[in-house]
Formats: structure tokens, sequence, C-alpha cells
């Protein structure tokens, strides 16, 4: 076992944290850059790595890269990514602002590769974070064990992975080989042999579900599969360019400043502006899918619109889902071999935040403006949270769409901490 020490370790090498390397490497302080590492428990940077299915497209302008919003003459911006790559006279010709997936996930390598100082190892899982604590009890740094037994030590933390998958609890009982989250999609579908005849129910209204439901006729030519929406159907997100405002980064400040009750109502408003509907031209694409079915055979797909499930068993080697219909009240059985979730994520904090809240004796989160949470005047040891911070700063916390903004807020509030803290006797 080795223990080192850094002055900031970020969990997760996502668009988030790379944003915030970004950002620290064009800070002014290469003391500062020197002494950052992420940790990335894959051996490479991908974006969404197991929804990059080729026809997939960002939903968010390739204007909000990692930097373009806040330094547009970085180096570091999507557009001179595709000039290094030969590609910008083609992407523009294209006419989109919404870049392929794949595309983006290779922007976001590129970046990784291209930082000078700031340093990224992969392959490296935090399985547990604790406080170091002076004897008079104030934080002053954390300790980080990964799963390989090294330690890692450091005064800053920012946790930047993501939330946890969501599996609602009546699915809770289905053996893992038989359930599939829209997060491990890619990798477990490319365990079936392509020529198996599945019968799969993906279960779920929004983006990833459509976009497993569109993908399995691909990845398993021979099955058939029904896609369960609890809804009155699929739908399309919100698009429109006065709602749109609320993404901007100067709403953030705004929101933050808000009641708590008045901000819980406004992301209940805002809802089908990300979490439950599709981008308009995929949901076309599916609805031409079908038709063609329809029309020309075989038709191997459905949607079955206002329908839950109340129960999920296995009997006789099947996969048992009990549906209830919501307009006749009327329950039965749909016999398969699969079922994929597009449930989405835990709307809680990480489970990993949760522990490390426990261990620094946190019952209830309150986190700043400059996402770091609040441990008190007396602690020298900050930890921040990216893109989990959605009731406190907007349903846009947990998307690309203010990144370059946030890094700079982060940033702003690590200089100004670290500055206070070099003038310490």
């Amino acid at each position: 076992m080795t223990v080192r020490e850094v002055g900031v370790l970020a969990i997760g090498a996502g668009p988030a944290n790379l944003a915030l390397a970004v950002a620290i490497e064009e800070s002014g302080s290469p003391e500062l850059a020197d002494n950052t590492l992420l940790l990335e428990q894959s051996p490479d940077v991908k974006w969404q790595r197991d929804l990059l299915m080729p026809w997939a497209r960002s939903q968010v302008s390739f204007l909000k890269d990692l930097v373009t919003l806040r330094n547009p003459s970085s180096r570091f911006t999507f557009l001179n990514f595709l000039h290094e790559q030969g590609r910008l006279d083609e992407f523009v010709n294209l006419g989109t602002f919404h870049p392929y997936r794949w595309e983006f996930s290779d922007y976001l390598q590129w970046v990784a590769t291209s930082l000078e100082r700031v340093r990224i190892q992969y392959g490296a899982r935090a399985a547990q974070i604790d406080p170091v604590v002076d004897p008079d009890g104030s934080v002053t740094g954390w300790s980080v064990l990964l799963t390989d037994g090294d330690e890692i030590r450091c005064r800053d933390l920012v946790v930047g992975g993501g939330r946890d998958p969501r599996v609602p609890d009546v699915f809770a009982g289905l053996p893992a080989d038989r359930l599939i989250h829209s997060g491990q999609y890619r990798t477990r579908i490319g365990e079936i042999a392509k020529d198996e005849p599945v019968r799969a129910v993906v279960v779920g209204g929004a983006q990833s579900a459509a976009e497993m439901f569109y993908a399995l006729h691909e990845n398993l030519p021979h099955s058939r599969v029904t896609m369960l929406v609890r809804s009155i159907g699929l739908q399309n997100y919100q698009t429109s360019k006065f709602v749109n405002e609320r993404f901007f980064p100067s709403f953030v400040d705004e929101f933050y400043d808000s009641p708590a009750e008045v901000r819980a109502q406004v992301l209940d408003e805002m809802r089908l502006t990300n979490y439950a509907g599709l981008a308009p031209p995929f949901l076309d694409e599916l609805y031409t899918m079908l038709y063609r079915q329809k029309a020309l055979g075989p038709q191997r797909s459905e949607v079955r619109a206002m329908t839950e499930v109340v129960a999920a068993r296995v009997e006789d080697g099947e996969v048992v889902l009990d549906l209830r219909d919501r307009m006749s009240g009327k329950t039965e059985p749909l016999r398969c071999d699969l079922v994929l979730l597009g449930t989405g994520y835990d709307p809680r904090k990480p489970a990993l935040v949760r522990e490390l809240a426990a261990r620094v004796g946190i019952d209830e989160f309150s986190v700043s403006r400059a996402h770091r949470v609040e441990l008190g005047e007396s602690a020298r040891g900050a930890v921040y949270l990216q893109g989990v911070n959605e009731e406190t700063h907007g349903i846009a916390d947990s998307l690309i769409s203010v990144l370059a903004h946030r890094s700079r807020d982060i940033l702003t509030d690590l200089l100004a901490r670290h500055a206070v803290g070099a003038g310490r006797p």
C-alpha cells in the first residue's frame, strides 16, 4: 500500500471535473495545477460510455463545451479539437449545433490527454473517504482509500462521479442477469449473441429508455421489444427558447437565492426540459420506425403507454411482469427474457457522499453557491460537489450547460481559500 499527498483530488474524470481541470490549468497558478489529481475508475475517458450509439447526438450545443462560455479563446474548445482532428470544415458543413455523442466523447478524451500539469490516474476507484481531523475537531483534509488498497490524502476534495443508478423497488428481486440499467447498456448487450431471439422489455419514457428501445433493433435483430411508458405517451423535450433561458449560468444565482419551496416548484415545472422527454428529431425517427413496421412488417416492436409495472418475478425460467393499465385498472402478466431500465438515477446524493457525510457528522447537506459543502468556519479542508446540487443550483446542475461557469465558481473559491490559508501563521 502506498500513501500519497496532493492539494486537490477530484473523483471522476467526466465532463465536470475535466472542465475544472482545464480551469485550474488556465488559472495562472502552476502550483495549484501541479498539485491537482483526477481519479478515473475506467482505463480511459468516455462520455455516457454505455450509450455511445453511433447515431446518438448530444442534446446540448457544442458551444456549451468545457470552456467556451468561460474562455472562448482557450485552446481546449470543441472547435479547436475539431480543427486539430482535421474535421472542422466537415462539421461546419453539417449545419448543426448538436455533435454526435461519440464525437463529444472523443473531445473529452482529447482534453484529458492535452492537460499539461493536472494529472489523471486511470483504473483508480475510490472505496472510502474519511476526514482528516485536528485535535480540536476541525477538518483539515481528506483521506481517500482506493479499491487497490492505496491511499491518497488531500486538502480539497471534488466529487464529480455522478449519481447512482436508480432501480425501482419493484425490480429489486429480479436476478442481475435479467436486468440492465441504461448505464450498463452497451457492455451488457454486447455479451448476448446477436442472433439470440430475446424478448426484451424497456421501462421508461425518456431519452435513455428510447435510445435502448431503438438500439435493440440493431444490436439484437431477432429480438421482440416492448416499451412500457407510464405517461400518456412519449413526449418531446420542452425546447422553447424562453424556457431555455433557465439554463443560462446567470439563472443559477437567481435560483440559489430563492426560497426552498419556490426552487422545488421551478424544478417540477422544468421536468419536461430534461427528464421526461425526448429530443424532437429522435422522437420522429422512433415513430417512423414503428410506422414502417406496421406497414411493411415484421412488427416486432410495441410502445405501451399508460402502463405501469406493479410486480416482477422469475417464473419457470421467464421474467414475469405484472402490468397495470392505468386507463382500465386491469392487471395482466407479460412474459419476457430481459428487462432494461431507463429509469434514471437516484435523486439523493451519491452513496459515497452520504457515507462521507456520516463520517463527518453531517445530518443535512448545506452547499454554498460555489458548490462547497458547509463544514464550519474552522475547516481548512473542503469538499465540493459537482452535478448533484439541483435542489439548490437548478436543473442545469446535472448537465453540461453550466460546466464552464461552474468550474470558474469552484476555482475562484479554491484560490480564495488557498490565499487565506497561505496567510495563516
